[in-house]
């Protein structure tokens, strides 16, 4: 006789030798014709032009771990808010349980607190903000000829 886990498991082996089986009869079924169009990296439907190594601005991966951080606080409060909740639990420990897990999680928010202040303090939540840079065009028409035919074109 097999115990729970041992069906856990059956179940576990069965999902791997069924998702086995259906790729290895998708790679028999599909056709195999590669050609440049599908080769080539799909940037939503644009043509990939130059260098994909390009420098993101900073302040993206800085908004990036501050989500990733609020997110994981999250992750940890659900938790121990559904557990707090629990009177039965708080009553089997005369609230002893009841404080202990509010201090906890004081704790845990004061650190993250903390180190948000931090962050702020030394500048990293600055939004960096790049210097405009006005191109220069060498164009053989006159700058006077294009102030004219703007001021056209605001008239009519």
């Amino acid at each position: 006789m097999l115990s729970d886990f041992g069906y856990i498991l059956l179940f576990i082996i069965a999902a791997l030798v069924l998702i086995g089986v259906v790729l290895t009869v998708a790679k028999l079924l599909r056709p195999d014709r590669p050609n440049e169009e599908k080769l080539t990296t799909y940037e939503s439907g644009e043509d990939p032009l130059g260098n994909a190594n390009i420098q993101f601005n900073v302040r993206f991966y800085v908004v990036a771990l501050i989500f990733v951080l609020f997110e994981i606080e999250l992750l940890f409060l659900f938790p121990w808010a559904v557990v707090f909740g629990n009177e039965d639990l708080i009553e089997q420990t005369n609230g002893q349980w009841g404080w202990f897990a509010m201090a906890e999680m004081t704790v845990f928010v004061l650190i993250l607190v903390l180190g948000l202040a931090y962050a702020w303090v030394k500048g990293y939540l600055d939004w960096v903000r790049p210097q405009p840079q006005i191109p220069e065009v060498k164009s053989p028409v006159p700058a006077d000829l294009y102030k004219q035919v703007n001021e056209r074109y605001k008239k009519s």
